[in-house]
């Protein structure tokens, strides 16, 4: 296994992932955020090079230095190979299992291998279950102008509190700082109402998918979501990025929102795998396996405006 540092190896790895594509997005998405400044402090391993079986991507040890911090330790996984992948998924010096952490990828391979090595430990892992949209043409996306007096800007800093205060996965101090993260390094759009308060926003995360779309509960039903992610859509394509997200099945008014704004629903399944130390073994796996709460890095988006 070698962590891939060369800067042209790098890009030449996103011109494989991007041929692989849409089974490769979560880990394109980061390696397109390593290779332009690398604002969340992640590295690239493979298993071999050029010719690789397994791509994964992991925080650097500097960052990841809170066990708890599930958020910021966020891993993307992609295989050729099922094997290739199982082994390193197995190896303790690629994975630090004594930390809580998530793990994103499109392929069952996967999840059934965190799924096996987590119950063979004795951790607690949750499965998120998402249907990845991709959108696949961003400029024949509709755009809408907000109504008078509203207007569309990025989410400022000092809107991170609230945006925490409405999440409804975490609300805590580790995702507070996550949110930051994104805030400051990410693209990210919102609508302030006159008064210069933000009522609608969405965020991209450093998968480079859209993310943590939220309205305020009385500003719902007015579509003030179509120019949120219009605005992002076309900043991302702007910049060579895919127009990506994931959405809870169940979230039929968020799917047909996007359905309607021209996004495709991908055959397969988004997996977000949450892992903490510390399984309560009372707790049956199945349930476990089954959870549908919003993931970490949560691709939801809101309910149809």
């Amino acid at each position: 296994m070698q962590i891939l540092s060369c800067s042209s190896k790098l890009r030449l790895l996103e011109g494989m992932l991007q041929r692989g594509l849409p089974d490769t997005l979560p880990v394109y998405g980061t390696v397109m955020y390593v290779n332009r400044g690398n604002p969340a402090g992640q590295e690239v391993l493979v298993d071999s090079w050029p010719e690789f079986k397994m791509v994964l991507t992991r925080p650097r040890r500097e960052v990841a230095w809170d066990p708890s911090d599930f958020f910021t330790n966020s891993y993307t996984a992609f295989y050729r190979d099922e094997g290739a992948c199982r082994a390193l998924l197995r190896n303790s010096h690629i994975i630090n299992w004594d930390q809580a952490f998530h793990i994103e990828g499109m392929q069952d391979g996967v999840y059934e291998t965190i799924r096996d090595i987590t119950r063979a430990r004795g951790l607690e892992m949750k499965t998120y279950l998402y249907r990845p949209l991709l959108h696949p043409d961003p400029p024949a996306m509709p755009q809408y102008r907000p109504e008078k007096g509203f207007r569309l800007a990025p989410v400022s800093p000092a809107h991170a509190t609230l945006l925490n205060d409405t999440w409804i996965f975490d609300g805590t101090s580790l995702s507070l700082r996550y949110l930051n993260l994104l805030i400051r390094h990410f693209p990210s759009a919102c609508l302030l109402d006159p008064e210069g308060n933000p009522i609608s926003w969405s965020l991209i995360d450093q998968l480079g998918a859209l993310t943590h779309g939220y309205t305020l509960p009385e500003h719902r039903g007015q579509h003030h979501m179509r120019a949120i992610v219009g605005t992002l859509a076309a900043q991302l394509h702007a910049r060579g990025f895919p127009v990506y997200t994931r959405v809870l099945p169940h979230n039929e008014p968020s799917l047909h929102t996007l359905q309607r704004l021209g996004f495709h629903i991908l055959p397969g399944v988004f997996y977000a795998l949450l892992v903490r130390p510390g399984f309560a073994q009372s707790q049956p796996a199945s349930a476990l396996d089954s959870a549908q709460d919003p993931a970490p890095s949560s691709g939801e988006m809101p309910r149809a405006q």
